[in-house]
């Protein structure tokens, strides 16, 4: 067999079986065997592990078929950890896999350069995909999430993405939905439909699409006479939620012929699997009512506007979308109390003798 890959020494031994092996690129005198025939699957990752001193199998784990130190190595390392916290119920699948995809991004072009990257290279990186901004700034917060987490454990003595700016000019992420909006989503998917019940459930719990999958009967519970949801969010970090089911919700869930294991179901009847199922139908039914650029959690802003314009605190809203933090909270309530105090401060002038 005629194999063209440089340094690979094909032997026939005693037992009249073949073994390959490999001369390391600059040690000529160092052999390494092969676990593998050409004809399998990973021989061109075995060889070129084997070509750089390093001997893997197929079995070996994604870390350490990677050149130490690299880029490459850091990551897998940081993906396997992510994957076992996952497992614990630490981390959300759906936050693993976003920052699957942005590692994905980094290795290709850098996976086997020194892990301790210069910060030129990661603002290249960013500045590629300066067409779509928050992209790019995405891409840049999880590089420095896998550096952060590499620091803390010195695997890495230095976090390389740090200090990098943001090229997103902050529109705002998802677009609020205005009063039109939900009315004319409503006019288009009737009472009793899944997306009439998924709108009002939105609406009236200001859930993220990775609850609102999990959402149903088993949530509600009797407080003080009052019928209730009660909830811990998938997001990490999020306080439980529990807030009153109001006459919409409790009638459009009740609308459903059967009771269910959760209130929203796909066309088989059944849960949805992952929040982007669901979240690539709902911006299915948003488009057949005519709102190309609205998504569920547009709908979770406009319940947090509505809120702050009926009055409510940052402190009340963050009990309902589960912030943790008052900062995370004001950006809803911001406008509406400074136009409030404005407007008792000029009040004061009414009286005044001009």
């Amino acid at each position: 067999m005629n194999i063209k890959y440089p340094g690979l020494v094909q032997e026939k031994l005693p037992s009249g079986a073949t073994r390959y092996r490999v001369r390391v690129e600059g040690m000529p005198n160092k052999r390494i065997s092969l676990s593998v025939t050409p004809d399998h699957p990973q021989f061109s990752e075995i060889y070129y592990a084997a070509r750089a001193g390093v001997k893997i199998s197929p079995e070996t784990a994604p870390e350490d078929r990677a050149i130490r130190n690299s880029i490459g190595w850091l990551a897998a390392k940081h993906i396997a950890d992510m994957e076992r916290q996952v497992e614990a119920g630490n981390v959300s699948p759906l936050t693993l896999k976003k920052r699957r995809s942005i590692i994905e991004i980094f290795t290709i072009r850098y996976a086997d350069m020194a892990m301790e990257i210069p910060t030129r290279k990661l603002v290249e990186l960013r500045d590629e995909f300066s067409a779509t901004p928050a992209r790019a700034d995405s891409i840049i917060e999880g590089i420095r999430g896998m550096y952060r987490w590499a620091t803390e454990r010195d695997l890495c003595g230095m976090n390389p993405a740090i200090g990098i700016a943001r090229i997103d000019q902050g529109r705002g992420g998802a677009k609020p939905w205005t009063a039109d909006d939900l009315r004319k989503f409503r006019d288009h998917h009737a009472p009793g439909t899944t997306p009439h019940l998924a709108l009002t459930l939105f609406m009236f719990t200001a859930c993220r699409i990775g609850d609102a999958i999990k959402l149903g009967r088993k949530h509600e519970e009797e407080i003080e006479g009052v019928r209730a949801l009660s909830w811990r969010p998938s997001k990490r970090g999020s306080a439980p939620v529990t807030i009153p089911m109001l006459p919409p919700l409790f009638k459009a869930t009740r609308a459903q012929p059967t009771e269910n294991e959760t209130y929203l179901l796909n066309y088989r009847a059944q849960p949805y699997s992952t929040p982007d199922s669901l979240g690539q139908m709902f911006r299915r039914w948003c488009r057949d009512a005519g709102l190309e650029d609205r998504s569920s959690h547009g709908i979770r802003k406009a319940a947090g506007h509505l809120l702050a314009q009926e009055g409510c605190s940052q402190y009340q809203i963050m009990t309902i979308h589960g912030h943790t933090q008052a900062k995370t909270s004001e950006v809803y309530t911001k406008g509406v109390e400074r136009w409030r105090l404005a407007k008792d401060a000029m009040a004061k002038l009414e009286g005044l003798d001009w």
